[in-house]
């Protein structure tokens, strides 16, 4: 911060000598106005002795003339080159006193509506942050100078979950969905916070906020891994293992978080044994998905196409469903409980099931322009399956 104070105070030196300067040139005119009156009163009085001598009979008429312009003359060479006084209207103390206020009122107005602590800030996080602490200390200054900040307020309440201090990151995230609007990412990690905030006990709020996130994204990771932990937990192993086989599905292949995820299933399903019950086997469908030729001549490379797979005889909407596009065909995806919609209907759970493969240009999964449809097949059957997009979308 030196160097922007002796900026600003170079700054101010410069405001100082547009006001200060008009007050130095009148203290040299007024000394000009005080030598000139000198001259003239001595000229009065060398034409006053002048006087004097023509009585007395010392100078006559014509010497006395000749006295008098000599002394004009000396009168006109001292007064040369001096200007003429100018009238100020403002007067002295005007300018003084705005010299004065200059600076204060500056440093004033700055520190109420400046940004220093803005500033300070920038030049604090161009450095490393030396701990986890000094990196919280950073995140909760740059919150309380961009209060509006919602990107500043999540990586605060990320800080704090890192601290183990949830009750602080439930209320900051509380702040930032508030701000950035209810994503599914931010209501997961508001939901998590709350769970942990609440010492673990599982709450109708953070029901309704993970039931939210997985409704506007049935894949976000924070909300299915919560749920697993409350579900082992509450020693509802099955559910557990579920809810933790669908975000293993997420992460990629490299994600060193996969080690630990399969982890925590094993120990689910150890805990399951232990209490008398079977782990349920897993329901996986593949499916190999391609266009007809009149349909690969008409659609686009960036249109969507929806993968899932549908109960014969039960509810509509999908039971695992995969998104691609055109351009990615042929593919290969597998369906199983991993990508059910909702946790109430998985795949295992009804015994028939039609696959099915639409394209939407407008990336909606419920119409689209063509589609491709299975006979009903067994939802235990693992033989690879073939799909066809030849149809119009009615």
């Amino acid at each position: 911060m030196i160097d922007f104070w002796l900026a600003a105070g170079l700054l101010l030196l410069i405001a100082l000598s547009f006001l200060l300067i008009p007050v130095l040139r009148g203290r040299r005119a007024q000394r000009e106005e005080d030598r000139t009156a000198l001259n003239v009163a001595l000229y009065q009085e060398r034409v006053a002795e002048l006087q004097v001598q023509q009585d007395e009979g010392v100078l006559n008429a014509a010497q006395l003339d000749t006295g008098r312009a000599e002394a004009a003359r000396e009168l006109l060479a001292d007064t040369e080159g001096v200007e003429k006084p100018r009238e100020s209207r403002l007067g002295k103390p005007l300018p003084l006193l705005a010299a004065f206020l200059v600076p204060v009122l500056g440093v004033a107005l700055y520190l109420h509506y400046g940004a220093s602590d803005k500033v300070e800030l920038t030049r604090e996080f161009s450095q490393p942050p030396v701990s986890m602490q000094d990196m919280t200390r950073r995140l909760e200054r740059a919150a309380a100078a961009q209060p509006d900040s919602a990107e500043g307020l999540y990586f605060l309440g990320r800080a704090y979950m890192a601290q183990d201090r949830s009750a602080d990151a439930a209320k900051i995230f509380e702040r930032t969905v508030a701000l950035a609007g209810r994503q599914p990412e931010l209501l997961g990690q508001w939901a998590q916070a709350q769970y942990f905030a609440d010492n673990k006990q599982w709450s109708p709020k953070v029901q309704a906020l993970t039931d939210e996130a997985l409704k506007l994204d049935p894949k976000e990771v924070t909300s299915l891994g919560l749920l697993g932990i409350a579900a082992f937990e509450g020693q509802r192993y099955q559910e557990a293992i579920d809810y933790w086989n669908r975000l293993l599905a997420q992460l990629p292949a490299q994600d060193n978080s996969r080690v630990a995820l399969q982890g925590g299933i094993d120990r689910a399903a150890e805990k399951l044994k232990e209490s008398g019950g079977t782990v349920a086997a897993k329901t996986v469908m593949k499916v190999r998905v391609d266009l007809a030729p009149d349909v690969k001549a008409k659609a686009l490379p960036t249109d969507s196409v929806f993968i899932f797979a549908r109960a014969v005889n039960g509810p509509p909407a999908p039971l695992a469903a995969k998104r691609v596009t055109v351009a990615e065909l042929p593919v290969t995806v597998e369906l199983g409980d991993a990508d059910a919609m909702m946790p109430q209907l998985k795949l295992s759970n009804f015994p028939e099931v039609q696959l099915v493969a639409r394209i939407s240009r407008a990336g909606q999964p419920t119409t689209g322009e063509w589609i491709g449809r299975s006979q009903p097949l067994a939802s235990t059957t693992t033989a690879l399956q073939q799909l066809t997009i030849d149809t119009p979308d009615k």
